[in-house]
């Protein structure tokens, strides 16, 4: 059995101890790969496989319950979420104000919390893996948790430090370029989808797997370009007839469908393990046990004086808002077991908002128009000032739908990956010049969705389209930037950040820790 240890171990927990909370925390300097004192190897430990891999999930954990970090940095920078300064609440020395502006820089805490979390989920995977031994499942399961966070440090930095278990903890972690990072994620998703039987959507499946090589594929010709990595990107035909073929596969699966129409929102709701056929890879949540509890996915947006009492933190922009159409399910609206007992729509929140007064045994509760903390009628209005905001302006955001008597506690699975998904990285890389066996269209595949969800039909469907349907239904989900960088949109000037972004702002700073920790790391352009 393999062996690690206390100071290979030590290096590793320094990191993942960074766990970020309510929007006003300090994180403290740990950094991936940064080596604590030595210790020897006379503390060694052996590690128990199914434990070892258990740790690896857990970092997942961290993306699902932290409204900052990977996910921050993922919906913040793009055209569909910013988080605004209200008075003395939310400006937190401007963390959330630079990312939206795109004037982050090394020493910014949501980057470094990002890079620990990934990087530490990267190297737990790899000790799974070391301790797998014959068992080809555990050894699966590891190879694509690796990849899932290994795609993502592609995707948001394009270099990844990289250190096998068995390396001296005394040497520096090797750095793979995008290109390299982009090739070990492909081989890890392909181990994995060739050998995974695991079916709980809680888990790492073949579906799961083929879902992540879809977006690999995707996004190949955003990774590596290596002359131009804002673009212009030329797609290749292999690559799209990759996406459509693993698509496919969760397609053909027979797992899957689309929630009914009218029931969208079921794929977030705090029964959505039971309710939607389109969760894909999730984490599970009950209401005595949430690894990845999805409560402040609610708190960041929701008004102090609304049902749950929350933060008051992050809008949409108006432009985005108005994109949907009116009949549109997913723009929202009220839910049969939410809406009559708290007087919270799902979806967006614009205009008076409305709570619910307590019941009692002669009197029901009534449903009455929400006041702000002066008194005045809570009415969000879609226009915000993201440096000087009062505590009515931003259009707010309910994707995961709180539970009613468990707002602390909710059962909702947190979703990575979802049917819906699937379906538009197939049409997209159709009208990139894909191929499908199926014989589907682009207009097929998202007229069906946009019927499903209520919104009429389309004449025609192109690339403009379809980045602008992706954000209609994948909203707030962790996805929109890299859509936009793949589309070409992500430098766009946007509500509150009035002129174009450089063109190096298509990746992230590496955290100036990291790279006065490991020599073999080198800053990304423009920093």
């Amino acid at each position: 059995m393999i062996k690690f240890s206390g100071h290979q171990l030590s290096v590793f927990f320094g990191v993942t101890a960074l766990l970020g909370v309510a929007s006003c925390t300090n994180l403290d300097d740990a950094v991936f790969g940064q080596l604590s004192s030595a210790e020897g190897t006379a503390n060694s430990v052996p590690l128990d496989p199914a434990s070892t891999l258990q740790g690896a999930y857990q970092l997942l954990n961290n993306i699902a319950t932290n409204q900052g970090n990977t996910y921050a940095m993922e919906e913040h920078p793009s055209d569909e979420m910013m988080g605004p300064t209200r008075g003395t609440d939310w400006d937190d020395f401007g963390r959330w104000r630079r990312l939206h502006q795109h004037t982050w820089d090394s020493q910014n805490d949501q980057i470094l919390g990002a890079w620990n979390d990934l990087n530490s989920g990267v190297f737990r995977s790899t000790q799974a893996l070391s301790v797998a031994g014959s068992d080809v499942q555990i050894a699966a399961q590891a190879r694509f948790l690796r990849a899932f966070y290994m795609y993502h440090i592609v995707d948001l930095w394009g270099q990844v430090p990289f250190r096998n278990v068995t390396d001296s903890p005394e040497s520096n972690p090797i750095v793979y370029n995008r290109v390299d990072g982009t090739n070990f994620v492909i081989r890890d998703l392909r181990y994995a989808f060739n050998n995974l039987t695991t079916t709980a959507a809680n888990q790492a499946t073949k579906e799961a797997a083929a879902a992540m090589l879809a977006k690999v594929y995707l996004n190949r010709a955003v990774y590596t370009n290596t002359t131009a990595p804002a673009g212009p990107y030329t797609f290749a035909k292999a690559d799209m007839d990759s996406v459509t073929y693993f698509a496919n596969q969760v397609i053909g699966s027979g797992k899957f469908a689309l929630t009914t129409s009218g029931k969208y929102f079921d794929n977030f709701h705090w029964q959505n393990d039971s309710r939607s056929k389109e969760l894909i890879f999730t984490i599970n949540n009950t209401t005595t046990s949430q690894p990845g509890n999805v409560r402040n996915r609610y708190y960041m947006t929701l008004h102090y004086n609304q049902y749950v009492s929350a933060w008051n933190g992050f809008t949409t922009l108006a432009d985005f808002y108005n994109s949907f159409e009116a009949s549109d399910e997913r723009r929202g609206g009220p839910v049969s077991d939410l809406t009559p007992s708290t007087g919270l729509n799902a979806g967006f929140l614009v205009g008076q908002q409305y709570v619910s007064t307590p019941g009692s045994s002669t009197a029901p509760s009534t449903i009455v128009a929400a006041k702000d903390r002066l008194g005045n009628p809570l009415v969000f209005t879609p226009q915000v000032n993201l440096s000087y905001a009062t505590e009515d302006q931003g259009i707010r955001v309910v994707k995961y739908l709180p539970q009613p008597g468990a707002v602390d506690a909710p059962a909702n699975d947190y979703v990575f990956l979802r049917y819906a998904d699937v379906l538009l990285m197939k049409a997209e890389a159709l009208l990139r010049g894909g191929s499908d066996t199926q014989g589907q269209t682009a207009a097929g595949i998202v007229n069906n969705l946009r019927t499903t969800r209520k919104a009429s039909s389309l004449g025609t469907v192109d690339l403009t389209v379809l980045l602008a349907e992706r954000g209609r239904e994948l909203y707030w989900e962790g996805w929109r930037r890299s859509d936009q960088i793949r589309f070409g949109k992500f430098l766009d000037p946007v509500d509150q950040r009035p002129t174009a972004s450089p063109a190096t702002a298509v990746l992230f700073v590496l955290p100036q820790q990291a790279v006065d920790s490991n020599p073999n790391l080198i800053q990304n352009p423009g920093y």
